[in-house]
């Protein structure tokens, strides 16, 4: 999802790798769920993000969306977001003020209060001085911060998701709007409808990159 924000309004002004040390540790965030309320449809799922629910939840996609997710269209694609709900606009995985997914959450939510700005190449990290409500917070490394296995294999699997969604963007504004919608219906059954047979973080990797250049392929990436 696309933000147009002035960078230097909402980030302490410095670009971060993972191997940098930020102060966004909310020290297990203290009984504070501030940032599971009132997010709308921003926390956007990946492929990878439906793989992790499916396998943590063992459910599979029409399961998850008819009980806590949603779809709507960012930036002319339709993806799944986590819903939210109630007086609150609370996420749906949230119990008794806590994240009951915490382990398998999405990459947003591992992420904030870090954002992403992607550049010709890759992608650094900023931290969003104005959304977590903790003021105290302590030094952590991004990567460590992250919890993901293997991070340079994950900081490629993001790059090349969002360029793929980048063509994607660029490649409607030639399409009419019949095949505009197969486009997004295609996207959506290979990379989020179609289960995925891995077991294991490295396992998911190859068989997004099979579809990934299948895709690539058929579309003319």
């Amino acid at each position: 999802m696309k933000r147009k924000v002035d960078l230097n309004e909402i980030s302490d002004g410095r670009l971060y790798s993972s191997g940098d040390m930020v102060k966004v540790d909310c020290h297990d965030c203290e009984g504070c769920s501030a940032c599971c309320q009132g997010m709308g449809n921003s926390i956007l799922l990946d492929p990878m993000d439906l793989w992790r629910l499916q396998l943590g939840k063992k459910e599979n996609f029409d399961t998850l969306l008819a009980n806590y997710l949603e779809l709507n269209v960012v930036d002319g694609m339709v993806l799944p977001n986590l819903k939210m709900a109630g007086e609150e606009e609370a996420c749906l995985f949230l119990k008794g003020g806590r994240c009951s997914i915490h382990g398998y959450r999405p990459g947003i939510c591992r992420l904030f209060p870090l954002g992403r700005i992607y550049e010709e190449n890759g992608f650094k990290y900023f931290i969003q001085v104005h959304e977590c409500k903790k003021q105290e917070r302590g030094k952590v490394k991004i990567k460590k911060w992250l919890g993901i296995a293997d991070q340079k294999r994950y900081e490629d699997f993001v790059w090349r998701w969002h360029t793929f969604l980048k063509n994607c963007e660029e490649g409607m504004k030639e399409l009419d709007e019949q095949n505009a919608k197969v486009l997004t219906v295609v996207v959506l059954r290979n990379f989020y409808q179609m289960p995925y047979q891995a077991e294991e973080e490295a396992q998911f990797y190859p068989e997004f990159e099979e579809r990934l250049e299948r895709l690539n392929a058929m579309f003319g990436f």
